[in-house]
């Protein structure tokens, strides 16, 4: 059993060596390379040798309890530690999301519900920046279109995490499941008669792409400009600085608005289509994966509702994973981790089920 992990403790080892020698780190991307691929084996490296130790104590004290039964307890004691180190080491050995580590951008819409909705995606708004403010992540907003009751139309959201991470706890391993479509129960602020209305806003996540990524060539861009209004429509600007991006190849659009310069507002429009550009390539490796793949749990299909925040009850269901809290005030005010971990939990248990 886990044979091949030898392999990858040769390579841990090799690891060590090179980034020990200064001439690597004279090339900083090679650097980070190799680092964030060490960083990805040494869990790996330190529960295989403790699932060894494990097997090597569980012998011993079978041999210590032919003479002396006491040792017997022992025996189950270890035999049960083991077990849990093998599910562990099986579980870090599934292979990993790829995009895992890098940061995302996060757009919300409005959906059905008209200022209800909108309003909603404000709240949804608030509480990934919460969110994103407890874990550490610095957050930045890209572009908003606002609504007249001050909720949003659509916004999107730069994550980016600060320093080295931890293996699986990039901005895209959290919030990738975060994609679809959110539905909120509650009695709007527009309602007079005080009765709960169902509305939804819809939730994008795509992993953030480096320009050498996604190759973006020249007559594939037609680009607009346009003066940038306010929630009412109502112009706020006297020069063309609002820009609008189409992807001939594939038809995407993308709009910014919220730079005070023409060139910001590009750049800006750029770094969403690079990022929505890697989505759909990703998107369709995933058409063409295995069954198996397929099997995980689902993080970008906007087509079903994935979850209900229901205002009336406190309360908040991931209908994916069967999650149910009723904590949904605490949960909008950024303690996001339990719903994330379900869905996690979840997708380690359909990988390792998948893997045999």
């Amino acid at each position: 059993m886990f044979e091949a992990v030898e392999e990858l403790i040769g390579e841990h080892a090799d690891l060590e060596k090179r980034l020990a020698d200064p001439a690597v780190h004279a090339d900083q991307r090679e650097a980070r390379r190799l680092n964030k691929r060490y960083a990805e084996l040494t869990p790996v490296v330190t529960v295989y040798r403790a699932w060894k130790q494990a097997g090597d104590d569980i012998e011993t004290a079978r041999e210590l309890a032919q003479d002396d039964p006491d040792f017997a307890a022992e025996v189950k004691e270890l035999e049960q530690s083991r077990e849990q180190l093998t599910d562990r080491l099986r579980l870090l050995l599934v292979p990993r999301d790829p995009s895992d580590d890098k940061d995302v951008i996060l757009e919300v819409k409005a959906g059905e519900g008209g200022e209800e909705s909108a309003l909603f995606a404000g709240d949804l708004l608030r509480m990934y920046l919460r969110y994103a403010e407890r874990i550490g992540w610095k957050a930045e907003i890209i572009d908003s279109n606002g609504s007249d009751l001050g909720g949003y139309k659509d916004v999107q959201v730069a994550i980016k995490t600060r320093g080295t991470i931890e293996p699986g706890q990039g901005v895209w391993a959290r919030l990738k499941y975060e994609g679809g479509v959110h539905r909120v129960q509650r009695v709007p602020a527009t309602e007079s008669q005080g009765r709960i209305h169902t509305s939804a806003a819809g939730v994008l996540v795509t992993p953030e792409a480096e320009e050498v990524e996604v190759e973006i060539g020249p007559n594939d861009l037609r680009i607009d400009v346009y003066r940038s209004s306010g929630p009412g429509g109502q112009s706020v600007n006297t020069t063309d600085s609002a820009v609008r991006i189409t992807h001939l190849p594939t038809g995407i659009v993308v709009s910014c608005q919220n730079e005070k310069s023409q060139l910001q507002n590009k750049e800006q429009a750029l770094r969403i289509l690079r990022s929505r550009l890697l989505a759909a390539a990703q998107e369709e490796a995933e058409r063409e994966a295995s069954d198996a793949r397929r099997s995980q749990v689902r993080t970008v299909d906007r087509s079903e509702r994935i979850r209900t925040y229901n205002f009336p009850e406190n309360r908040i269901s991931d209908h994916r994973v069967g999650f149910k809290a009723y904590n949904l005030d605490q949960v909008l005010d950024g303690e996001l981790d339990p719903v994330i971990q379900a869905c996690v939990d979840a997708d380690a248990a359909a990988k390792l089920a998948a893997a045999g």
